[in-house]
């Protein structure tokens, strides 16, 4: 989901106006794959060209790290759900890097 905050008070000569763009929140009760890689750089595509028009940009990114199916693939793995979150987590983690993605929080 892309979404634009509203703009505060700004001009194109030179005031700031803020952006805020978003990731999905990707589940972590599987690896990352190509639909994870293409949001990701699209996001990030959308917060750099609006860094260089001069806005203030916030990206976020994230995993939801909880829920039954989380559970459930941990019981599968035989781990922890939080072992298992932690685990896949910093699969999303090491693919944003590995994209040169700018998120600003994760």
């Amino acid at each position: 989901t892309v979404m634009q905050s509203a703009a505060v008070g700004a001009t194109r000569e030179g005031a700031e106006t803020d952006f805020y763009v978003t990731t999905p929140i990707y589940y972590v009760n599987d690896k990352p794959h190509i639909g994870h890689a293409y949001t990701s750089v699209v996001c990030d595509i959308l917060a750099r060209f609006h860094r260089l028009d001069g806005r203030r940009v916030r990206l976020l990114t994230g995993t939801d790290e909880h829920g039954q199916k989380v559970q459930l693939s941990a019981e599968k793995a035989g781990v922890t759900p939080l072992a298992f979150a932690d685990d896949v987590s910093t699969n999303f983690r090491t693919l944003a890097s590995a994209l040169d993605c700018t998120y600003d929080d994760f």
